[in-house]
């Protein structure tokens, strides 16, 4: 795929806020705004990887997927809906858990997650776009995500806090004692972490079809 326009990433900046606006409500819309603008060009810019046989390796990809995942996981909600009853959560939470599910990506400490390859080499015969940066503590993606809420003083429900630990699913190592157990009352007691997962999946891997157009 093409790397954005300017005029594009500017249209998924304003969508973005948009969806918070519409989904969000009470405090915690004003403290997700407030922590996405200080993030300035970061959150307009990021990748939402480093490498094109991923997805969305280039500049403005991480807003591109973001928005992709959110109307995903509206429309897989509606299916959830129509074959079961047993919801447990709410739309709020959904959207609130889409919107952050990758929040991580963009750093921390002012430092960004990913930062361009200066290799010609690898970027032309590897596809590898950008470098993690070293200056940047590691951490898994979604553990990341759920700090940086909790630094930004941004409440996260029992819901929000397990679909966006959750999101990549089995592909997750850490995940499986989530997903695979024989204990009713050890259960997921709702199918959120499911819808999410879903949402991500079929985003990425549209993008990294599209990539290979």
């Amino acid at each position: 795929m093409k790397d954005l326009t300017p005029e594009q990433i500017m249209e998924n900046l304003n969508k973005f806020y948009s969806l918070i606006d519409k989904y969000i409500s009470g405090d915690r819309k004003d403290k997700l705004i407030d922590m996405y603008k200080s993030l300035g060009a970061t959150l307009a810019t990021s990748p939402a990887s480093t490498k094109i046989s991923h997805h969305n390796a280039f500049a403005g990809g991480y807003l591109d997927h973001t928005i992709r995942v959110v109307e995903a996981a509206l429309v897989f909600e509606r299916v959830w809906d129509k074959f079961s009853q047993d919801k447990k959560y709410t739309t709020e939470e959904l959207a609130f858990a889409a919107i952050n599910h990758d929040l991580g990506k963009l750093g921390t400490n002012e430092e960004p997650v990913y930062i361009p390859n200066q290799s010609q080499w690898h970027r032309e015969n590897q596809g590898l776009m950008f470098n993690y940066n070293p200056n940047v503590t590691h951490m898994r993606i979604s553990d990341r995500s759920l700090f940086v809420l909790q630094m930004n003083n941004i409440e996260v429900s029992e819901n929000e806090f397990l679909a966006i630990k959750l999101h990549d699913g089995l592909y997750e190592e850490a995940n499986k004692a989530y997903y695979i157990t024989y204990n009713k009352d050890t259960e997921l007691r709702s199918n959120i972490a499911y819808i999410l997962h879903q949402a991500d999946l079929m985003a990425s891997r549209i993008e990294s079809q599209k990539n290979k157009l």
